[in-house]
């Protein structure tokens, strides 16, 4: 037994794929989705594989990658470029590793602005705002 493909209108696949109809618009705009013909007085209707293609969007967004970055993986989507593929992931790991390391020394660096405010007394300006005025990074290099 086969499954009947589905046709959707634009408003039924943006709530298939929960997102806005806008955004489906914006993302045919940018290549991303094919916009389907219309035919002669009636409305455009879209398939699972319009679906599937938000959806292959979306969790490239959430991994961290651009719009341009998954235009450019949507062009390697049948399977036979890995290598290419591979690369730009390695890429993308090599970039969420550095933000990740990055985050770290913020951390670090508030932590000790936050303890600092803690334990100051007196008439010492608190010490996470000046250091604002004046540059964490210098105050903490």
């Amino acid at each position: 037994m086969s499954k009947k493909p589905r046709s959707m209108t634009i408003g039924a696949l943006a709530k298939a794929a929960n997102i806005g109809v806008e955004t489906i618009r914006y993302y045919q705009r940018r290549g991303l989705v094919a916009e389907p013909d219309k035919p002669y007085g009636s409305i455009r209707h879209y398939d699972d594989q319009a679906l599937a293609r938000l959806q292959f969007i979306r969790t490239a967004q959430w991994l961290g990658f651009s719009l341009d970055e998954i235009g450019g993986l949507l062009t390697l989507q049948d399977g036979t470029h890995c290598d290419e593929a591979r690369v730009l992931g390695g890429q993308k790991l090599a970039k969420v590793r550095e933000k990740i390391s990055s985050l770290r020394r913020i951390e670090r660096t508030l932590e000790g602005l936050v303890q600092a405010c803690c334990t100051e007394q007196g008439d010492v300006k608190c010490p996470l705002i000046t250091s604002l005025y004046k540059g964490v990074e210098e105050n903490t290099s």
